[in-house]
């Protein structure tokens, strides 16, 4: 049987871990978190840019030169 001692060791053994793999998470989480931020602003940059150019209807379009 482990002694109070050894026990407390194993304890704080296994909180330190713990802490550690939190910190790496939250590293994770907050570059995930700057990532998304610079794709939704890249898609409504995106979406900006088509509503801007527009789509015109197809009767508007210009044929390809082939035609």
């Amino acid at each position: 049987m482990q002694s109070d001692e050894e026990r407390l060791i194993d304890i704080e053994i296994a909180l330190a871990n713990q802490e550690k793999m939190l910190d790496e998470l939250n590293a994770v989480l907050i570059e995930q978190g700057k990532k998304i931020e610079y794709l939704i602003k890249q898609n409504q940059y995106l979406l900006n840019l088509a509503d801007e150019q527009g789509v015109k209807p197809q009767s508007e379009e210009t044929p390809p030169p082939h035609y």
